[in-house]
C-alpha cells in the first residue's frame, strides 16, 4: 500500500496513468450534447476558529491541508444538474436554501436540481452545530449553554461557504464542455468498520474497546463499494470525477484538514493530473468509521491513518476510472420530497433533572453526564420552537446512475437497503446532504437490545425511531419515478475467423 501510494502521489516524478481505451475515440456514434464542467473554491477556516465535531467547544491551532467546495454541473442538452461536495462536518438548510436560490438566479439551474453534500470532516470549519441566533428565543440559561458551552457555527464563515458554493457551481456551469462519462463501482474492504457491537449483556455499545471479552458480534454492516463517475474531455483527459464511499471522516491527520478525503484527492490527481476536480459525496456511514475494534493492533497515528483510508479508497477509484467505458450518460433528471418528521421528546422529569445538573457545579458530576444533560435542556428548548423537522430526500439522475440523498448521519444498513431496492444499477446514497438531522439509527438500535452513542437523545439527534425507514421509503419512491439511462458499452469486434499467424502452430520440440 505505502509503495503504491508513494507512486500515485508523486506528481512531479510520475507519469500520469493511461486512460480507458476509447476515451478519445470518435464521438459520432454518441448522441451530441453531453457536457460537464468542474470547479472548486477554497473554504479553509482561519486558525482560532472553532473545530466542529463534538458537543463542546474546540479550536483550530494548526493547518494541514485546505478545505474546499468542489462542484460539477452536467448538461445533457435538455437540462442541467449540479452536485457539490463540501469539506464540512455538516451543512444546514439555513445555508442550503439561499445558496440554491442564488444559483438559480445567477446561472439558471433549478434549486431542486442542486445537491449539496457535507463530507463530515471533523477537521473542517465551523458550519455547525449550533447556528447563530438559533436559541435567541430561549431563556438566558439556555442561550449560555448553546452559545458558550456548545459547538457553534461562525456567521462570517457560513457566508464565505455560501459564496464559495455559488461561485463554484456557476464557474462549473460556465466551464461546461463536451465530455464522455463513465460510471463504475470498486470494492475497498480494509479501511471502514462498523463501530457498534452487540454485547453479552443484551445491549449494543459504540466502541466497546479493543479486545473486550463481552463483544458478541458487530451490530451492523459496512458498505465496501467505492462508487465513481468520471468525465473525460475530447482528448481523453480526466476533467473530474465523483466518488462515493461510506466512512466517517474522523481520521483527522492533525490541524485544519479535509480529513482523509485530502489523500483521496491526492491519489486521483497523482494518477490523472493535478487539475482533476474530485467531488466527494459521503455514503451512509452513521455507524461506520476507520476504527477496527476487533483488531488488537495499536491504531495508526492520525497522519498515517488518514493516508491509509484516503489512499486505499483513492487507489480503488483510480482502478474504476481506468476500467470504465465512457460515453453519453443520459438522461439527467431530479426529484425531491419533503415532509415533517416528529422529534423524540424527553420526559418533563428528565428535563428537570438535567436543568438541575447544568446549574450545579460541573465538578459535582463527570463531564459526560453534564454534557448530555446540557443537550437535553437544549433539546427541550428546541422542541418548544420546532416540535418537528422538515426532512428532504432528493434524487439526482445521471444516466444509469442515481444519487439518493438524506440529511442524516445515516446508519449503513439504510444505505444498503436503498441500493437493494433501487431500480438503478448504480445507486449512490449520499448522507448529510442539503441539511442535517444528526444520527438516524435503525429501529433495532433504538429498541430494547439497542443503545450506544448514536442513540443518545440530544439537540443534534432526536428524530422519531421510524425516521430512517421513512427516508429509505422516500428515496426508493423517487428512484422509482426515474428511468435508468443506458450504460455505455465497449465496441464489439466481429468474429475473427483467421487465427493469429504467430500462434496457430503445434508445439515445436526440435
Amino acid at each position: 500500500m505505502s509503495r503504491l501510494f508513494t507512486v500515485l502521489v508523486g506528481l512531479g516524478t510520475v507519469a500520469w496513468l493511461a486512460l480507458p481505451a476509447g476515451v478519445a475515440a470518435d464521438k459520432a456514434a454518441d448522441e451530441p450534447g453531453m457536457k460537464a464542467g468542474f470547479a472548486e473554491r477554497d473554504i479553509t477556516p482561519d486558525l482560532g476558529m472553532e473545530k466542529p465535531g463534538g458537543y463542546g467547544k474546540s479550536f483550530h491551532r494548526t493547518f494541514h491541508d485546505p478545505c474546499k467546495v468542489r462542484a460539477v454541473v452536467f448538461d445533457d442538452g435538455r437540462g442541467r444538474v449540479a452536485l457539490v461536495g463540501v469539506d464540512a462536518l455538516i451543512i444546514r438548510r439555513e445555508t442550503v436554501e439561499p445558496v440554491r436560490r442564488e444559483i438559480q438566479q445567477k446561472c439558471g439551474i433549478p434549486g431542486e436540481a442542486v445537491l449539496i453534500g457535507a463530507s463530515h470532516s471533523h477537521s473542517s470549519g465551523p458550519t455547525g452545530m449550533i447556528l447563530p441566533g438559533e436559541f435567541d428565543h430561549a431563556s438566558p440559561l439556555v442561550q449560555k449553554l448553546a452559545y458558550e458551552k456548545s459547538s457553534c457555527a461562525d456567521l462570517g464563515y457560513l457566508k464565505r461557504v455560501q459564496q464559495a458554493i455559488v461561485e463554484a457551481v456557476c464557474d462549473a456551469g460556465a466551464r461546461r464542455a463536451e465530455v464522455r462519462c463513465g460510471v463504475g463501482v470498486g470494492l475497498e474492504n480494509k479501511v471502514a468498520f462498523n463501530r457498534r457491537f452487540r454485547m453479552k449483556n443484551g445491549m449494543s455499545y459504540t466502541h466497546p474497546g479493543k479486545g473486550n471479552p463481552d463483544i458478541v458480534e458487530p451490530a451492523g454492516p459496512v458498505d465496501p463499494e467505492v462508487g465513481v463517475l468520471g468525465a473525460f474531455d475530447d482528448q481523453g483527459k480526466l476533467a473530474g470525477c465523483i466518488v462515493n464511499f461510506a466512512c466517517h471522516a474522523t481520521a483527522s491527520p492533525g490541524g485544519i484538514s479535509a480529513n482523509w478525503i485530502y489523500y483521496l484527492e491526492q491519489v486521483i490527481r497523482g494518477a490523472f493530473g493535478p487539475d482533476v476536480v474530485v467531488v466527494f459525496l459521503q455514503g451512509a456511514c452513521g455507524d461506520v468509521t476507520q476504527v477496527d475494534n476487533l483488531n488488537l493492533a495499536v491504531n495508526p497515528a492520525p497522519e498515517q491513518w488518514s493516508r491509509l483510508v484516503g489512499g486505499r479508497v483513492g487507489a480503488e477509484a483510480v482502478k474504476v476510472l481506468l476500467s470504465m467505458e465512457p460515453g453519453r450518460l443520459a438522461p439527467l433528471d431530479y426529484k425531491l420530497k419533503r415532509w415533517d418528521v416528529k422529534r423524540r421528546t424527553p420526559t418533563p422529569e428528565r428535563v428537570q433533572q438535567c436543568l438541575q445538573i447544568v446549574q450545579d457545579d460541573p465538578k459535582k458530576v463527570d463531564s459526560t453526564t453534564w454534557t448530555f444533560a446540557k443537550e437535553i435542556v437544549l433539546l427541550d428548548a428546541l422542541i418548544a420552537k420546532r416540535p418537528t423537522h422538515q426532512v428532504e430526500v432528493q434524487a439526482i439522475q445521471v444516466g444509469p446512475a442515481v444519487f439518493l440523498t438524506n440529511p442524516a448521519e445515516f446508519f449503513c444498513q439504510f444505505g444498503l437497503d436503498i441500493k437493494k431496492g433501487s431500480p438503478f444499477k448504480y445507486t449512490f446514497p449520499v448522507e448529510l446532504a442539503n441539511d442535517c438531522t444528526g444520527y438516524v439509527p435503525t429501529e433495532e438500535a433504538l429498541g430494547p437490545h439497542g443503545g450506544g452513542y448514536e442513540t443518545r437523545l440530544t439537540v443534534y439527534s432526536n428524530l422519531e425511531p421510524t425516521a430512517g425507514t421513512q427516508m429509505v421509503r422516500a428515496a426508493l419512491e423517487l428512484a422509482g419515478q426515474l428511468k435508468p439511462g443506458e450504460e455505455p458499452q465497449p465496441k464489439q469486434v466481429t468474429t475473427q475467423a483467421t487465427p493469429w499467424s504467430y500462434g496457430n502452430v503445434p508445439p515445436e520440440l526440435n
